[in-house]
């Protein structure tokens, strides 16, 4: 857990927007990507808690947009259809928990996350 009294408001609420702007993704084609890329590029050299938050909000999306991909391949023998809707509220949920704890100064993982940026 992270000293939550050595981080900036800013730093919590840049932290928290990391994590929330991959929910673009649910309205925009890799809006989930992008989100989180744009937030994390403008502050990563500003805050090191923006940084780590932005690194694990880019690498959870890149998993589950590979995760996504892989589902809807396996559409075409029905099981996909189910590995979507569950990658989806997987997502959805892992996102909102991820919000809130880092709003909140905490430090957050994301489970099944693949570390493509370190």
């Amino acid at each position: 857990m992270t000293d939550g009294a050595r981080l900036t408001q800013d730093d919590k609420t840049f932290g928290m927007l990391a994590h929330l702007s991959a929910l673009a993704g649910f309205v925009i084609p890799f809006g989930n990507l992008i989100g989180p890329l744009v937030i994390w590029l403008i502050k990563k050299d500003q805050s090191a808690w923006v940084d780590k938050n932005g690194k694990e909000a880019l690498n959870f999306q890149i998993s589950i947009t590979i995760y996504a991909i892989v589902s809807g391949l396996l559409a075409i023998i029905l099981i996909g259809i189910l590995l979507l809707i569950a990658v989806g509220i997987f997502s959805l949920v892992m996102i909102i928990i991820a919000s809130v704890r880092v709003s909140n100064g905490e430090d957050f993982k994301y489970p099944l996350s693949i570390p493509f940026i370190k």
